[in-house]
């Protein structure tokens, strides 16, 4: 659950979402689910050449499970706060 409370904490901020089969798309983050799926709008294609039938899409939903990277605005990302989140997930007990 941290990435997926993360994630909801980047919604309306501009990311990059690299697929597997090596799409990339940039685009505002709409929402996101538990299972990290994305919704994106206001999207473009970094590759337009070699992916010329995506020009014309505008919003886009992305399967949590086609995701390789999403590269996110460094500015907005506290790291801190990141960390301590981590460290209080992983050592609280398992159920």
């Amino acid at each position: 659950m941290l990435f997926y409370s993360f994630f909801k904490s980047l919604v309306g901020k501009d990311v990059v979402v690299e697929l597997k089969n090596d799409l990339s798309i940039c685009g505002t983050l709409h929402s996101v689910d538990q299972y990290l799926n994305i919704k994106l709008t206001e999207i473009s294609v970094t590759d337009t050449e070699k992916y010329p039938h995506m020009l014309s899409v505008k919003n886009c939903f992305i399967r949590g499970s086609v995701v390789r990277y999403v590269q996110l605005p460094g500015d907005e990302v506290d790291t801190q706060l990141l960390q301590d989140a981590a460290r209080k997930e992983a050592s609280a007990p398992t159920r």
